[in-house]
């Protein structure tokens, strides 16, 4: 079965190292902007790493400065004006494919996100796991400034449960900009680092999750995601029985055979 590291991807950059994925959108002239056959790109990695048992981490990141900008006007935004009903919904409906394909996949997201975070790419930096800034870091949720409604891709889901849902309003209903240190104080950003190490800080944490336990590191990420949805008597339910079977792996036998020797557990997947 062909796997992440084989993927020929052609509008985004993708590299494969030490069981981390890396993402680089990649159009710094136009401060990396998402076109139809990025996004379509995005969704298909998203999707194989389902089955991509050699890729434990991803890291997502722009080129030259940036994030991305969201949309390409011309090259999204132009062309949708001309589209019908039918043709509109076969767009959100892939660009919410994109979404869905990042939460589902088994794998930990880390963010990089240096510059301009706005529109489409403030959706992907949202739809990450973990977010990795910089002062100058510039998030956007634009839909407002451009007359859409802020219910795109997930956000009016996803982003109250990362910022609470008084400072996602504020964001959905103006489209103003949060700069990196008000979106690290507001939870959006995990931390700051300086725009020449936030990448290789982010690819650091993520190499870091790349060797844990990865079995249960996803156990971890499908219990974030599925529980919103549950009560509280559920949920517990639920880690019972994600705990339950987690406790069957190797990895969890290392950890307790390296504590009782004194030494640190080396994690293998299984």
């Amino acid at each position: 079965m062909t796997g992440l590291s084989d993927y020929a991807a052609s509008h985004v950059g993708l590299a494969v190292a030490d069981s981390v994925a890396t993402i680089t959108l990649n159009r710094p002239e136009k401060k990396n902007p998402l076109t139809f056959e990025s996004y379509a790109e995005l969704v298909d990695i998203f999707l194989m790493a389902a089955t991509d048992d050699d890729v434990t981490t991803f890291v997502v990141t722009g080129a030259g400065g940036n994030f991305s900008s969201g949309g390409d006007v011309f090259e999204i935004i132009g062309p949708l004006t001309t589209r019908d009903t039918k043709g509109l919904l076969a767009f959100t409906t892939m660009t919410g494919n994109l979404v869905k394909a990042m939460r589902g996949c088994p794998q930990p997201i880390v963010a990089a996100i240096d510059g301009a975070c706005a529109g489409a790419g403030a959706i992907l930096a949202m739809a990450s796991d973990i977010r990795i800034g910089t002062a100058r870091t510039k998030v956007a949720f634009l839909f407002n400034r451009v007359g859409l409604a802020g219910c795109d891709m997930g956000a009016c889901a996803i982003l109250p449960r990362i910022v609470g849902q008084g400072r996602a309003a504020e964001l959905l209903f103006t489209g103003r900009s949060l700069s990196g240190e008000e979106a690290e104080r507001w939870g959006f950003l995990n931390r700051l680092a300086a725009p020449e190490t936030v990448l290789s800080e982010a690819t650091d944490l993520a190499r870091t999750l790349a060797g844990g336990p990865t079995f249960a590191n996803t156990l971890t990420k499908r219990m974030l995601e599925m529980e919103w949805a549950m009560s509280v008597n559920d949920a517990i339910a639920a880690e019972a029985t994600a705990q339950a079977l987690a406790m069957t792996t190797a990895d969890f036998r290392r950890a307790y055979e390296a504590f009782a020797a004194k030494q640190k557990p080396v994690f293998e997947g299984n």
